[in-house]
């Protein structure tokens, strides 16, 4: 299939040493984000086996873009069935609670334009046993150019705003972090500093040890348990599958420092805990679990975040990103700097139209519900 001087190929997943190999060289002259590099597909692809379809984009012979699609079927309501194509994602609700973020199409610099627009054409026009093309979580400008490219109707799924803290302006600035921040916020950081202080010295502290690491992402479980629920779609630590991945994940990269795990200490008592992808100096808060205060004048999470957050300023890193999620401390300890959707990607099915009308009738009455009391 050609696309200008481009052609675009499709094969299976057999040969994951040459794939790796190829990935990596591309992933160094596309600077992509974590979710994108070998660092996060790799353990993906070992741990959950898919049978994923390896897309490669090459201008001559110059490999500049790939992706990684899954065919699956996905039933709705109980009667509508949906043969749907899905990026770097499986389609599987277990598997996919590792939330891939920041997703895309793997490009060479300058050329993502152009991997986007073959990749798309090819899926449209070669692959065409699909009744949605699903992908997320990515960046809305981005979905809405698919939807521009393709011309399909796109169906918002999930969508939620991104926050985080940019290291390298607030380094340039020579200000501290909590002279950043809103009053309210900053009192209740240096509140809470103050009351811990009390039980002995803050610290942050790293494990020594492969096993270490892993316990200390263990001791995350039960307060993240806690926090969000054990239900689906709650907490991932209820999940054998999530538990599986991270483990692969802290297994292969905290020895080469691509994971980071840190527990903050007030004298001898862990307070909270965070697990954090590393990748190209930018921080990305993955997880993490508090203690719980009786005292409302403790918070845990406000006090470790910013704590880690000095930290690596200090140690260069030049953002941390608190990813997507609408949760109210990530608004007061960042900035607003993306926003992020699943989108999925219809084409022209009936079945799919009468869901679409039902769905929007459903909101409508729904709306009424909710405005009524007001009015």
């Amino acid at each position: 299939m050609g696309a200008g001087e481009l052609t675009v190929t499709c094969s299976g997943l057999d040969d994951i040493p040459t794939l790796e190999a190829e990935w990596r060289e591309l992933e160094s002259r596309a600077h992509p984000t974590v979710f994108l590099s070998w660092q996060w597909l790799g353990p993906w692809l070992q741990v959950y086996r898919p049978a994923a379809k390896v897309l490669r984009v090459r201008d001559g012979n110059r490999l500049i873009g790939m992706g990684l699609v899954v065919e699956t079927e996905e039933v709705r309501h109980g009667v509508l069935r949906s043969r749907c194509l899905r990026l770097h994602q499986t389609g599987e609700r277990a598997l996919d609670q590792i939330w891939i973020e920041y997703n895309g199409f793997l490009a060479e610099q300058g050329a993502q334009r152009q991997v986007v627009n073959a990749c798309l054409d090819y899926l449209c026009h070669e692959m065409t046993q699909w009744d949605e093309f699903v992908v997320g979580a990515i960046e809305v400008e981005e979905a809405n150019r698919y939807a521009a490219i393709t011309g399909l109707h796109a169906h918002v799924r999930w969508d939620a705003p991104c926050y985080g803290v940019d290291l390298d302006a607030l380094r340039q600035s020579g200000k501290t972090y909590l002279s950043e921040l809103s009053r309210n916020t900053r009192y209740q950081i240096r509140r809470s500093q103050r009351l811990y202080e009390e039980r002995g010295p803050l610290r942050l502290i790293r494990p020594d040890s492969l096993e270490e690491a892993l316990a200390v992402f263990d001791g995350i479980g039960p307060l993240h348990l806690k926090r969000w629920g054990s239900g689906p779609d709650e907490s991932g630590f209820a999940n054998p599958d999530f538990v599986r991945f991270h483990r692969a994940m802290i297994e292969q990269q905290w020895p080469h420092g691509g994971v980071d795990l840190v527990r903050v200490v007030a004298g001898d008592e862990d307070i909270a805990a965070f697990y954090n992808l590393l990748y190209e100096k930018v921080v990305y808060f993955y997880l993490g679990g508090m203690t719980q205060e009786d005292d409302n004048r403790f918070h845990p999470g406000l006090l470790g975040h910013s704590l880690c957050i000095e930290d690596y300023r200090h140690h260069g890193f030049t953002y941390y990103d608190f990813m997507g999620g609408d949760e109210r401390y990530k608004a007061n300890l960042g900035h607003l700097h993306r926003h992020l959707v699943q989108v999925s990607l219809q084409r022209d099915r009936l079945k799919l139209k009468i869901e679409d009308a039902a769905r929007r009738a459903r909101n409508r009455w729904l709306g009424g519900v909710k405005a009524g009391p007001e009015s």
